[in-house]
């Protein structure tokens, strides 16, 4: 896994299904931005709490399916688990993670459950 993701990326994976939140926190910028569920997160105090709440709160896990490239910026694809509501989610709930890195840290993440492109 380390060799096709950054190590910021790979520690927030750990760190996820540790569900250690101050390590999960660590690996954000102070002025990170995340998009979780068309809910915009912003800063190291409300994600945080997003994290407390809906990740480690829920103990979701994340096992990774694939990595893109996308020019330098990794897209990562996992299939989650948790004990959160799965009422009219799919068996196997895979979400996309997009991640920008600067100096180190994520400076955001949007997770996004995508559809199947007609193109």
């Amino acid at each position: 896994m380390s060799r096709q993701l950054p190590d910021i990326v790979v520690e927030y994976i750990r760190a996820v299904n540790a569900f250690d939140i101050d390590a999960i926190v660590a690996t954000f910028a102070e002025d990170a931005l995340v998009n979780d569920i068309q809910r915009e997160i912003a800063g190291a105090t409300a994600i945080r709490r997003w994290l407390q709440k809906e990740i480690v709160g829920d103990r979701v896990t994340m096992a990774l399916r694939e990595v893109v490239d996308h020019h330098g910026d990794p897209v990562v694809r996992c299939l989650y688990d948790g004990d959160y509501d799965k009422t009219n989610l799919p068996k196997e709930l895979v979400l996309t993670n997009y991640f920008k890195i600067r100096s180190g840290k994520i400076v955001s993440l949007f997770i996004i459950f995508n559809k199947p492109s007609p193109f």
